[in-house]
């Protein structure tokens, strides 16, 4: 039980980011499509259940303990290095990305330098990363389940308990996507997500703890979906203001209050800073598996290097990286489903002969 937890939580900590926290990606996958968003929203939520326990089903049967294990896997030698280059590369610009977001939150809304924000957060990934997946487990038990409680608690407030006529309606409409692109949308939520978690997921993957890891996996992203279908609710309500702006969380947390305000600031630097820590560790990671270099000189190297790119602009660097990182997602994603359909069938078949020789 304790490791499905420990799994789910790291499941929530790799997706919930800043991207997630700021409202921005609640509102452009599925917000924007009205109540056929909420559709997308719950597709969303059994996609990455199933995927997170197909994943985990996969490295326990296969004994993987490292994402290029699954990459070689599904993929094939060649379009696997590709793909595992082409990660590892992502994964580099978004501990990068995640910096310069610590440092627009700091200048935006803390009213500090931004200078402060990225080397606080650069700090933070490299103690909590010093002792590689130790520290990991160690940093998303502790960081993860209090960003989840304000998030959670923040949106539901907003949900359930603010009157929508008490709303100002100072913004008339917005251009909005094609209601039935919702399918699409949702689909390309799950993948550009689950690209990332996978790094996360199958370095929890231990000998002898499938069972719990399929469940913890699926837990975590059955959580996910709650997490999603509540954020949308408090969100919907705030239609069409929360169109124009960058951080829509942000303006639903001013129709609370200036406190609730300034206290969700603090929940997208706990997002931006697990990502950052993902990235970090998965790069690291990847970095140091060829024996070339330690797993600590790799975190060092890739953070130092990452800071000339943190000083870019923060909306500049999510427009450039993350379309590529979501046709990336749908390759691993689709590819994974295949083999994982593949492998069940070739399993099924086994105990079917068995069954006849005995």
């Amino acid at each position: 039980m304790k490791h499905s937890w420990w799994l789910a939580t790291a499941y929530l900590g790799a997706v919930i980011g800043a991207g997630f926290a700021s409202g921005q990606e609640i509102v452009q996958f599925f917000v924007c499509y009205g109540p056929q968003g909420q559709a997308g929203a719950v597709l969303a939520t059994a996609l990455f259940a199933l995927a997170g326990a197909a994943l985990m089903w996969l490295a326990g049967k296969k004994g993987f303990s490292h994402y290029q294990d699954v990459l070689r896997f599904t993929l094939g030698p060649r379009l696997g290095r590709l793909v595992d280059l082409l990660l590892a590369g992502f994964l580099f610009v978004g501990v990068s990305t995640m910096l310069s977001a610590a440092g627009a939150i700091f200048s935006e809304h803390f009213y500090l330098p931004a200078g402060r924000g990225v080397l606080l957060t650069f700090a933070l990934v490299l103690v909590l990363l010093f002792r590689g997946y130790q520290g990991l487990m160690l940093a998303y038990g502790l960081l993860v389940p209090v960003k989840i409680a304000l998030l959670m608690g923040i949106s539901a407030w907003a949900a359930f308990f603010i009157d929508p006529a008490a709303v100002p309606a100072q913004y008339g409409g917005a251009l909005m996507p094609d209601p039935q692109s919702w399918l699409p949308a949702a689909l390309l939520y799950v993948a550009y997500n689950f690209a990332l978690a996978m790094v996360i997921l199958t370095e929890y993957q231990r000998p002898g703890k499938m069972r719990a890891g399929v469940a913890g996996a699926a837990l975590g992203g059955l959580l996910l979906g709650v997490i999603v279908l509540i954020n949308y609710a408090a969100l919907s309500r705030f239609l069409p203001a929360v169109l124009h702006y960058e951080v829509p969380m942000l303006y639903v947390c001013g129709n609370i209050s200036l406190t609730v305000k300034h206290v969700y600031c603090a929940v997208l630097w706990l997002g931006i800073l697990t990502t950052a820590l993902a990235n970090a560790f998965g790069f690291a990671q990847r970095l140091s598996g060829h024996g070339f270099i330690s797993y600590r000189a790799a975190l060092i190297g890739g953070l130092v290097l990452s800071l000339p790119l943190a000083l870019q602009s923060f909306s500049g660097l999510v427009g450039k990286i993350y379309p590529l990182f979501g046709l990336l997602g749908i390759i691993i994603l689709t590819a994974l489903f295949i083999k994982v359909i593949a492998e069940a069938a070739k399993s099924l078949r086994q105990k079917k002969l068995w069954k006849k020789a005995s």
